[in-house]
């Protein structure tokens, strides 16, 4: 190890059930980080290397055209636009870093993985999918926490301002994850725990099933720096011997069964209109229904408007507006994309273009596919804010 105490990378060895593992901390956009894993991978004489990447990770790492086969109609009906947008998101942020610095961020992981098939070792993911990670950082926040997130990431990832020497430096030192959702994520701790603590916890234990195997006997694990001392100390804890850990932090938080807040808003709206009935007869009752339908129709179109939606996709938030806060199922965003997207449908060229596209602000509204996205969200934005402000003119037009 004394090439990689040269090459200035962090290092840190523990034996575990008769396994020897050299945890070689990285920085995900430094090119001694590149040189450190080939050489240690050349020269180390280890049976098996760890990278810190998930499948669909490694998959975009070392297949870039994967992009191009997403279905935008998948992923409307398995309601994972939100997750596909924070994914294009991060993207952006990471080739900002890579055209700032001239080093692809994760490089290093890539070369791992390319180096470790080239000489015949194990090659071995170890990383938690992002997108069980972010929907498990995203239950454990609150509902502000939460409105605050969404507005640092569309702020911070989508701009085009060059990024900081103090946030490069703590790139260098921490996860790549962490420095994309910014200083919220040191600042939270529900956040940092997701994102951080658990994710130590499950690479030590993907690693710790190594000893089941049995082939394994000299391991090197490629981690972000800022994970080393926690996979170290998590490596060393018995309950990370457990074999139902990864299982555990696999899973997603269950909703709850019951929709409150659908009920809620339907036992509102059936008592405010029973109680408009009795003040004021069918007249105040219609009032009151007609209001509700135009308030919330209106903030979905407003939204489906802003995000340059066509006419048929507007008309169709408005008309899904003041229906779907009734439905936990189903939002008006969802709606109003799957028009978007039968009208205008994502070319080929759309998808080859993704990646520079969201890249810029501007980006988003051109390209046909990241707009769909951007249609579902500022049509939702919309339509739950309108859904309080009918809400509150509901109180003031029966107070009258």
């Amino acid at each position: 190890m004394k090439a990689l105490d040269d090459l200035g990378q962090p290092v840190k060895v523990c034996t575990v059930n008769g396994i020897e593992y050299t945890l070689l901390g990285t920085a995900h956009v430094s090119q001694k980080s590149i040189d450190a894993v080939q050489m240690a991978i050349s020269e180390g004489g280890f049976d098996t290397v760890a990278v810190e990447l998930d499948a669909n990770r490694h998959r975009q790492l070392t297949q870039p055209d994967a992009l191009y086969k997403l279905d935008i109609f998948q992923i409307i009906r398995e309601e994972k636009i939100g997750l596909v947008a924070a994914n294009l998101s991060l993207a952006a942020y990471q080739r900002r870093l890579a055209e700032q610095l001239g080093v692809e961020p994760g490089a290093e992981l890539k070369a791992a993985a390319n180096d470790a098939a080239q000489a015949g070792l194990e090659l071995v993911l170890i990383d938690r999918d992002a997108g069980t990670t972010l929907k498990r950082a995203w239950s454990a926040l609150g509902w502000l926490q939460r409105s605050r997130l969404t507005a640092e990431l569309g702020a911070g990832l989508i701009s085009s301002d060059e990024i900081g020497e103090e946030e490069i430096e703590r790139l260098k030192q921490g996860d790549m994850l962490e420095s994309s959702f910014g200083e919220f994520a040191r600042q939270t701790p529900p956040l940092f725990e997701a994102l951080i603590a658990e994710r130590d916890r499950y690479m030590a234990a993907k690693l710790l099933q190594l000893s089941h195997a049995g082939n394994a006997k000299r391991v090197l694990a490629v981690v972000g720096a800022g994970h080393l001392a926690g996979l170290e100390q998590a490596l060393q804890d018995p309950l990370n011997r457990e074999p139902n850990v990864i299982e555990q932090l696999d899973s997603i938080p269950a909703k709850s069964s019951i929709p409150w807040f659908s009920l809620f808003l339907a036992l509102f709206l059936i008592g405010g209109f029973a109680w408009g009935m009795q003040q004021g007869g069918l007249k105040l009752a219609g009032t009151l229904l007609l209001q509700w339908a135009v308030i919330t129709g209106t903030g979905g179109l407003l939204g489906c408007i802003a995000a340059k939606g066509h006419w048929l996709s507007c008309l169709a938030a408005f008309f899904a507006s003041p229906l779907t806060p009734l439905h936990p199922a189903l939002s008006s965003g969802m709606v109003s994309a799957y028009v978007e997207a039968k009208l205008r449908k994502p070319t080929y060229q759309d998808l080859l273009e993704l990646k520079n596209d969201t890249t810029q602000i501007s980006g988003w509204w051109k390209n046909r596919f990241a707009r769909i996205l951007v249609n579902f969200i500022l049509t939702n934005a919309g339509t739950a804010l309108a859904v309080w402000i009918a809400g509150a003119a509901f109180f003031i037009k029966l107070g009258t």
